[in-house]
């Protein structure tokens, strides 16, 4: 009796122990045959998004945008400084009274933001018409073309119509500059008469909450119109020396344009990108210069029409690059022979020279002050002769 008693004990903690071990497994680890391991039998399908059908994953960097251009900047103001309700004082009324005029001043500094990114647009794209035609020009005279060219002379004109066009903007800017200015001002008044306020008898701490409120305000507006002023003088400037570059540059391809092959650039552009202070020269002995300096050019007008020009700018060019402040002698020399009236002749007609030779230098955009002209005979020399001398 005991041992069946015994022997249904084990029994039963066997079949518990199967059972056991059979939930276990169902539990740890999954169904193999797709079913539902919690038995419902069915089944849930999830459509893929559209990155996982893309072929490539797609990841979006959350930058955010650090733009340096002004025309582009503002700001609003806050919401506690929109919302802020009168108190009643006497500070109260004058802190309400700031705010109108800190509106006032913001909607300025607006327009002429505004106004400015309108400006830089036009001059830029006038600029873009000017360098077009300019650069047809060029090209032209590169590959050669005849000398007075009618077209080139109409396209000349259209270039110079186009630099006008930019000078005017360049006023324009100016103008706007001096009322961004009048802003700057209104804001430093602003700032010291709310600051002032804090000083006054009879507000409340809502008062002075406000107070801070609109200084914090004014304090951002005289940022963004200092950075205004800022670019407005830097563009002014960039503007205004290119401007009196490219004039000229006009007259040198003008002198192009009448020979009818490109010279270069003006020459009075190489020099005042080292210095803008005024150089004068004075004449020297000219019998100290012949034989005791080797002349950097030497022009011999032994027959008409003597092309020289080109060759005139290159000599030029290449001293102004080696020394911008370089300076220069200009002799003309005539020949000692013959009769007095021989000679007397020949002198004058070496002087018409050199005055044509400083004429052509002139526009090619050497200023006259820093060519000292003066005049000899010599019999050295056997045709009338015009020497250049580096000082």
């Amino acid at each position: 009796m005991i041992a069946s008693f015994k022997r249904v004990i084990v029994v039963s903690i066997t079949l518990l122990f199967v059972a056991a071990c059979s939930f276990t497994e169902d539990t740890l680890w999954p169904a193999l045959t797709g079913d539902d391991p919690a038995g419902s039998g069915e089944v849930v399908s999830i459509a893929a998004s559209p990155e996982e059908l893309d072929d490539e994953a797609i990841y979006v960097d959350e930058v955010p945008a650090t733009s340096t251009d002004f025309a582009q900047a503002s700001y609003e103001p806050s919401n506690a400084l929109m919302e802020s309700s009168p108190t009643g004082t006497l500070v109260g009324a004058k802190v309400a009274q700031k705010r109108a005029e800190l509106a006032n001043l913001k909607n300025s500094v607006e327009i002429r933001r505004l106004r400015f990114g309108e400006l830089r647009n036009i001059a830029r794209q006038n600029s873009q018409g000017y360098f077009a035609t300019i650069a047809a020009v060029t090209a032209r005279l590169r590959i050669g073309t005849t000398p007075g060219n009618p077209v080139l002379v109409s396209q000349w004109n259209a270039a110079q119509s186009e630099l006008d066009r930019i000078l005017t903007d360049v006023a324009a800017l100016n103008t706007l500059s001096n009322e961004v200015a009048a802003d700057s001002a209104m804001s430093g008044y602003l700032l010291e008469s709310v600051r002032a306020t804090y000083g006054l008898q009879g507000g409340v701490d809502e008062d002075h909450r406000q107070l801070a409120l609109v200084e914090d305000a004014v304090n951002r507006n005289v940022v963004l119109i200092n950075r205004l002023l800022g670019e407005l003088r830097e563009t002014i400037s960039r503007y205004t020396e290119y401007v009196n570059a490219e004039r000229k540059n006009l007259t040198t391809l003008s002198l192009a344009i009448k020979n009818g092959e490109y010279i270069g650039p003006s020459l009075g552009n190489q020099y005042e990108r080292v210095s803008a202070e005024p150089l004068r020269t004075t004449a020297v002995d000219p019998q100290k210069l012949i034989g005791a300096r080797r002349p950097l050019v030497v022009i011999r007008f032994d027959r008409d029409n003597v092309e020289y020009k080109k060759a005139l700018y290159a000599a030029i060019s290449a001293a102004l690059e080696r020394r911008p402040q370089t300076t220069f002698d200009l002799l003309a020399i005539a020949p000692n022979i013959g009769s007095p009236a021989d000679v007397a002749l020949a002198a004058n007609t070496s002087k018409l020279h050199a005055q044509k030779v400083l004429s052509a230098l002139s526009e090619m955009g050497l200023p006259s002050r820093r060519v000292a002209l003066s005049s000899t005979t010599s019999p050295d020399v056997q045709t009338n002769e015009v020497h250049i001398y580096v000082r």
